[in-house]
């Protein structure tokens, strides 16, 4: 089953192994893909999906280092190039659209992040200097939060513009949306906090003004219930993610892209629940061959690896055969030049 072909709302994939987004952080500074991008991922173009590397909306939601961005003409002929050479090679990519929020410091972004309320995430995070302590995130005014949404939709826009076949919505792992979910990051009393029907509105307001923009078939979305990332606290996901979920739902998005979370109860109801495809990813089975059998037994469409992806280009291949797999340096996951980023090996294949 991992490798029988499966219809992502039109888009033919063929196999059922996705290329889960991953932070690489070798983008030239003013946010264009650098010049060995679309080797990298032309490289890893049989994936049944490739989603990328959050790529950021505006210059207010850059958190890290190098990091590309969709806000610019001079990045979207960037990315082309990288969509161009993915094509070629008979791959299928989605442009991940990340807004990192109140994770950030201003020597990364010449800026003080920005996020739903004024509080500041425990933790550190890198910069030029080296290791910075998060500083007091600037809260968004209403207004700010509007244009907010409609930055993710000019991100959309721009994404189909370079050649994506579609873009994901990232609404896990402690960035934006995701902190507007959490009661301990958003501490709001306007339309977009307080009550759960509040604080899901964001989320729900940059899907449905994505889905507007571009076609509800070329977006998704990726939640991780309960996922503490970016110190967030979720006491109440399970009334939280049924409620966005429900709402999500309403939209006929493309996918949902759920990081399974420490709640099993909240991801089979998710599972049950979800009407239209529904991508799984969980860090806590680390064989590839293991995961994507658990979770298509389970009911999931596709199943995303990460680690696996990065260390073998060909993986679907080497899961086929049984091959042995490369494990990932991940000294070198972040930032750097080709090493550990195109130069991992791929099978020898040779014919009788």
């Amino acid at each position: 089953m991992p490798f029988s072909p499966f219809s992502l709302a039109g888009l033919q994939l063929p196999n059922r192994l996705v290329m889960a987004p991953m932070t690489r952080s070798r983008s030239y500074v003013d946010g264009i893909p650098s010049s060995l991008t679309a080797l990298y991922y032309a490289q890893r173009a049989s994936a049944g999906l490739i989603i990328t590397e959050g790529v950021q909306p505006s210059q207010a939601g850059k958190g890290y280092m190098n990091t590309p961005g969709l806000h610019s003409d001079e990045q979207v002929a960037g990315w082309r190039e990288v969509t161009d050479s993915v094509h070629a090679a008979g791959g299928r990519i989605f442009a991940q659209i990340m807004h990192s929020g109140r994770i950030g410091h201003p020597d990364n972004t010449g800026a003080l992040p920005v996020g739903p309320s004024a509080v500041r995430p425990a933790g550190q995070i890198f910069t030029p200097s080296g290791l910075q302590d998060y500083q007091i995130p600037i809260e968004l005014t209403t207004a700010q939060v509007e244009a907010t949404v409609q930055d993710f939709a000019d991100a959309a826009e721009r994404a189909v513009d370079a050649g994506f076949d579609g873009i994901e919505l990232h609404g896990a792992n402690g960035y934006l949306i995701h902190q507007f979910l959490s009661r301990n990051a958003n501490l709001r009393e306007d339309h977009f906090g307080g009550s759960v029907a509040n604080r899901i509105r964001f989320g729900v307001e940059v899907a449905r003004a994505a889905a507007d923009r571009i076609g509800a078939s070329r977006v998704g979305i990726r939640l991780s219930p309960g996922n503490g990332a970016g110190d967030l606290v979720e006491d109440d996901l399970h009334e939280v993610y049924p409620a966005l979920v429900s709402e999500l739902a309403g939209l006929d998005l493309a996918y949902l892209h759920l990081v399974a979370g420490p709640s099993d109860d909240v991801n089979q109801e998710i599972l049950k629940s979800w009407p239209n495809a529904l991508i799984v990813n969980d860090p806590s089975i680390g064989d590839p061959s293991a995961r994507t059998a658990h979770w298509l037994e389970r009911g999931a469409h596709l199943v995303s690896l990460g680690q696996s992806f990065l260390a073998n280009p060909d993986l679907p291949l080497r899961l086929r055969l049984g091959a042995e797999l490369n494990q990932a340096d991940l000294s070198s996951a972040f930032g750097g030049d080709h090493r550990g980023y195109t130069d991992y090996p791929v099978l020898a294949l040779h014919s009788a």
